[in-house]
């Protein structure tokens, strides 16, 4: 059994135990095609079988959220959930969509302290809860788009956010609040997509059930944005390198109609990269 479920995540509950639900009504090994915080709802692809092998093809697939985020104010975890602590002013509407485009594009970030991010072997949340004093070194992230969409209270305003894998939507409300000349946090986060995988066609975690989990199952083939290697050497099923007359890159592979994996493609030669029937 391969493929994936595209599971809605609720509030409050976290990726891992999401995972632990799926895999329970399975009873097959599964993993999530990135993570999503226990506060924030939304799409938490999971991967079934060997399809949870996939991972390292969607750290690059652009995430879409709605995001909430409070001005005037900041917490120790940048979210709702840490303690509040207010500060500094409240930005207007027209001053927030000025500051936008400065966060466009490819752009230095440093993670929340409280994270998964490991320092020296340990992740940040942990030395966070102990009290270290430690800074997370700034990763390079992408920006496709971010868009101010309404005020939603006095201190509060809802973005659209497009943005590549890695990016953390907490730094940016710290990152854009102290660009406003003030504080800020995160008060509300809903992923909608995640690569091929779209709120729209989601199924609701409280909703999957051991009678129907099995038709959740979307198959590997179909989010893989790959081309199909035709005609290759029955060779390339047993290890050998084949020469294909394509072009370099990834292909999806099928062996006698039936879906086999993923093959890489380099400088005419085809050699089966992953299996995954």
């Amino acid at each position: 059994m391969t493929g994936f479920v595209n599971v809605f995540k609720p509030e409050g509950v976290g990726s891992t135990k999401a995972v632990g639900r799926v895999k329970y009504l399975l009873k097959t090994p599964c993993g999530h095609m990135g993570t999503l915080d226990p506060l924030a709802c939304g799409v938490l692809p999971v991967g079934v079988g060997n399809a949870a092998r996939l991972f390292d093809y969607f750290l690059g697939k652009e995430k879409r959220y709605t995001a909430r985020f409070v001005f005037g104010a900041t917490t120790d975890t940048l979210d709702r959930e840490g303690e509040i602590v207010r500060g500094g002013r409240v930005p207007a509407a027209e001053e927030v969509a000025a500051a936008l485009p400065a966060f466009v594009g490819e752009i230095m970030q440093t993670p929340p302290r409280y994270s998964a991010v490991s320092l020296q072997g340990r992740r940040g949340y942990d030395l966070a809860r102990s009290g270290a004093a430690f800074e997370l070194p700034a990763k390079q992230v992408r920006i496709a788009a971010f868009t101010l969409c309404a005020q939603t209270a006095p201190d509060e305003y809802e973005f659209e956010i497009v943005c590549g894998g890695g990016t953390y939507i907490r730094s940016l409300a710290r990152d854009l609040a102290a660009a406003l000349g003030t504080q800020g946090y995160m008060s509300y986060l809903r992923r909608t997509a995640s690569g091929p995988f779209t709120e729209g066609t989601s199924v609701p975690l409280e909703e999957l059930t051991a009678e129907n989990i099995r038709e959740c199952i979307i198959p590997t083939q179909s989010v893989l944005p790959f081309p199909v290697l035709e005609g290759a050497d029955g060779r390339i099923f047993n290890g050998v390198g084949v020469r294909v007359p394509c072009a370099d890159g990834r292909y999806k592979l099928y062996r006698e109609g039936e879906f086999y994996g993923i093959a890489r493609v380099e400088n005419g030669i085809a050699r089966a990269e992953k299996k995954l029937c």
